[in-house]
């Protein structure tokens, strides 16, 4: 049989160190004809009726309120400072008004983690359940 290489000694045959290919190129062209002839059915399509769609989005605002966090742990609900004593009452009555108002956190870059993550877990005890971050991406 002629695979090619060289024999090294007289009692057998070397390895063979070549890839054969010609298997692989067959599974290809196999698999390219199979394509070739598929490709058509899938570009078949079904005209349907579809209902037309009005342009208006429907909006329903919710009430935001945007709680601003200074580096110091200072509050600031909607610009007007309040204490985190407060913050719990205000959370409640919020939710017992509209259920479906936002709280949009606005912490100072500089701010520890701390007043973010206890203003957050007040604010999720209390039943705010869409919680939000606002940041400036100009920085």
């Amino acid at each position: 049989m002629a695979f090619g290489g060289n024999i090294q000694n007289n009692s057998g045959q070397a390895p063979m160190s070549e890839i054969n290919v010609v298997p692989l190129v067959d599974v290809m062209l196999v698999l390219l004809i199979i394509f070739i002839i598929t490709a058509p059915l899938l570009t078949h399509s079904v005209k349907i009726d579809l209902p037309k769609a009005d342009n208006v989005p429907n909006i329903t605002r919710s009430e935001n309120i945007e709680l601003a966090i200074q580096m110091d742990g200072s509050l600031f609900w909607n610009g007007q400072p309040v204490e985190f004593k407060e913050l719990t009452s205000r959370f409640t009555s919020t939710v017992a008004q509209a259920p479906q108002t936002e709280l949009h956190i606005r912490a100072d870059k500089m701010c520890p983690y701390q007043h973010v993550a206890r203003v957050m877990s007040t604010a999720a005890k209390a039943g705010m359940a869409r919680i939000g971050f606002i940041m400036d991406p100009s920085e």
